[in-house]
């Protein structure tokens, strides 16, 4: 028979490898759930219709998910998990990952944000891609980034104007009518032309639009069809050769979080973004065309901006929107020059 003392030595033996392979097994876990880190993606716009701002993220998310590097993203489309204004200071303070996010809606905070939305900035989509390889997306980059946050792919989608009372072409068709403009350079330029301005998001439009507090608003080709607003305007002005309004609207994501990825992690996460630049880019091109078919068959009137009515815009844009960018935006006139150069 064993002894006493080589019975407690086996015991205490197999307490030793029982506590040994319960840790290993707790590391093992702990590793595999930092090996499947989850990151989560807000927007305002809605989900699962074809919006390609939607589409966008979705497609990162999947790029990333099929690179296998312990990464997943979730995405939460429609305001679901912030309100559009909350997204930027919600990435900035790393609460929140990532989001889809017009850039102008931070301009509050970041006020040379606006030059982002400034109208006739920017006149098509090959404008806009020279611009994304300029000094002046290079300073607005180190802004995004001197503020809490990194650009991981860039978007810029055209837009224009819809109205229930008469279409929208030189300034003066605007005198009287109360609009949504999306951005203060938008709502200076506006407002000097005799506009009455009400402010917020796109996703908030029909409702007004619906109820009586707007007969008109000024928002992205794409916003037009996803927020279904054929179904309450007369005219739409569409943007065409002569396009006042692009806007801004990348993919960010919180600097602390991205520095926090491996670089395997932050390759596929390029990797992903620059299959989706690409996607964006092909479908906001043709988005305009689905819009203004859209529109025709719900009985819409679609006019676009004359050359005449492009010129006059600008010239009240100089008065008001650009100036005051000028004067009153540290570093203003600069980063105009910067934008203008670019041709």
């Amino acid at each position: 028979m064993k002894s006493k003392k080589q019975f407690q030595a086996r015991s205490h033996r197999g307490h030793v490898l029982a506590v040994t392979a319960l840790t290993a097994a707790g590391m093992m876990f702990a590793q595999a759930a930092a090996a499947n880190q989850v990151l989560r993606v807000s927007h305002q716009f809605p989900g699962g219709q074809g919006d390609p701002r939607d589409e966008m993220v979705q497609i990162i998310a999947k790029e990333v998910k099929d690179a296998d590097v312990g990464l997943e993203i979730q995405v939460f489309p429609g305001a679901s998990l912030y309100k559009p204004v909350e997204q930027w200071g919600a990435v900035t303070r790393g609460q929140l990952d990532m989001s889809a996010f017009p850039l102008d809606y931070a301009s509050g905070r970041v006020p040379q944000f606006s030059a982002t939305l400034m109208p006739g900035l920017v006149r098509n989509y090959d404008h806009a891609q020279r611009l994304n390889k300029s000094p002046f997306m290079d300073e607005i980059r180190a802004l995004v980034e001197e503020n809490g946050a990194v650009i991981i792919a860039d978007a810029w989608l055209a837009g224009g104007f819809a109205s229930k009372e008469q279409c929208i072409t030189s300034p003066e068709s605007i005198e009287g009518q109360v609009i949504r403009a999306a951005g203060p350079a938008f709502e200076q330029m506006l407002a000097e032309a005799g506009a009455s301005i009400a402010s917020m998001p796109s996703s908030e439009v029909y409702t007004a639009m619906q109820t009586g507090v707007l007969d008109a608003a000024n928002t992205s080709n794409d916003s037009f069809v996803s927020y279904r607003l054929y179904e309450q305007v007369k005219c739409l002005t569409a943007p065409g050769d002569n396009a006042l309004w692009f806007m801004y609207e990348p993919v960010i994501m919180s600097k602390k979080v991205y520095e926090g990825l491996n670089d395997e992690q932050k390759e596929a996460l390029k990797a992903a973004a620059r299959k989706s630049e690409e996607y964006f880019d092909q479908v906001s091109r043709e988005g305009e065309q689905k819009m203004i078919d859209i529109f025709e068959e719900s009985g819409v009137e679609v006019t676009e901006l004359s050359e005449a009515d492009y010129e006059a815009w600008m010239e009240v844009a100089q008065k008001s929107s650009y100036k005051n960018f000028a004067e009153n935006v540290k570093g203003g006139k600069e980063l105009l020059d910067k934008a203008l150069a670019v041709e």
